[in-house]
């Protein structure tokens, strides 16, 4: 990389000068009949020399374009094509007129009709291949880099499916030494086979592919059975807010997205020992936001929960939202936030 940027700043631009002079000294030659061999070696070094001084300038300017075009992210059309070329033709032909056709009216016989002519074509011609190449060259840097992206995208998902998998013997092992547990239990004891139940139905949940959707009230139901579950190990002093739109139903997301930042909440409430919970439908997307108390000078949160965590919940919100998704996370005062917005 070091070596072409080197190569267009110093080498590229006198050999550019040269090509444009030679094929112009050519035709000139030519339509007028002149020898170059015959004009004197001052002069024939003078418009070389100049040539080359300003060859620096002309393909600084085209390298300015073509990297004000290779920032947009978006992918250019047709006419925004052609846009960028007549811009690369005007401002070419502007500068070899400002810079080119004061020499050749200065030199031989003076500024002829054909000389502009010849110096138009000419440089609008180098120009315009330099140019056109040049994108090409960048249209297929950007294939390359846009192909890695997703050949790691597509390695990280492997990835993260393995250690799902892998993950879900766990949950599938519990869940039957649940059952067995259940039916050991004496009838009269209601409340550990409540207890046992909606953590059946956490683990049998956990079981779906986190990589298929499921209706909204699916995981709204799964998360009320874990803070069911958790206010009965919780202290009774806990103020515990849930707010659920109900227009949330049918509505398509991916699994056990919410769960993290709602164990996280449970996880270090403290302080004025409250949780707030709340779920919104806001013009098509789900806007969900958990803030609970923490105690003075706690640092940050960044808990890891249930095996997935805030570090694995922002992992598979680019992979199932990729550009679609807002999570914001963090510690105001005495308390912490989350926020976390994809679209239903």
């Amino acid at each position: 990389m070091r070596n072409e940027k080197l190569w267009v700043r110093w080498w590229f631009p006198p050999l550019y000068g040269l090509m444009n002079y030679a094929l112009i000294r050519l035709i000139t030659d030519v339509m007028s009949g002149l020898k170059f061999w015959h004009r004197s070696f001052s002069l024939n070094s003078t418009e070389i020399g100049y040539t080359i001084l300003i060859s620096y300038p002309w393909v600084m300017l085209m390298q300015y374009m073509l990297n004000r075009s290779k920032r947009r992210t978006a992918q250019p059309g047709t006419r925004a094509i052609w846009r960028e070329f007549v811009q690369a033709y005007l401002v070419s032909a502007l500068y070899a007129n400002v810079t080119i056709l004061p020499l050749a009216a200065l030199t031989d016989d003076g500024l002829q009709w054909f000389d502009a002519v010849n110096i138009n074509v000419v440089t609008s011609f180098f120009s315009l291949s330099y140019y056109a190449i040049s994108k090409v060259i960048i249209s297929l840097q950007k294939n390359y880099e846009q192909q890695l992206q997703i050949e790691k995208i597509s390695n990280d998902q492997l990835q993260t499916e393995l250690r799902l998998l892998k993950a879900q013997y766990h949950p599938h092992f519990l869940f039957n030494a649940l059952n067995t547990a259940y039916f050991q239990i004496e009838d009269n004891n209601a409340q550990a086979r409540e207890t046992l139940e909606k953590l059946s139905e956490l683990l049998r949940y956990q079981l779906y592919d986190p990589h298929q959707g499921v209706p909204i009230r699916r995981e709204l139901d799964y998360l009320q059975s874990f803070i069911d579950l958790q206010k009965q190990r919780m202290n009774p002093h806990l103020r515990l807010q849930v707010d659920i739109d109900k227009a949330l139903q049918d509505q398509i997301v991916y699994p056990l997205l919410l769960l993290p930042l709602v164990e996280n909440a449970f996880k270090y409430a403290g302080g004025d020992y409250w949780i707030r919970i709340s779920a919104r439908n806001e013009q098509g997307q789900l806007k969900f936001q958990v803030a609970n108390a923490i105690p003075e000078d706690m640092p940050t949160p960044n808990a890891k929960a249930s095996g997935i965590g805030l570090d694995n919940l922002k992992r598979r919100l680019t992979l199932l939202y990729p550009d679609n998704h807002q999570l914001q996370t963090h510690q105001e005062n005495n308390q912490y936030n989350s926020t976390l917005i994809i679209p239903l």
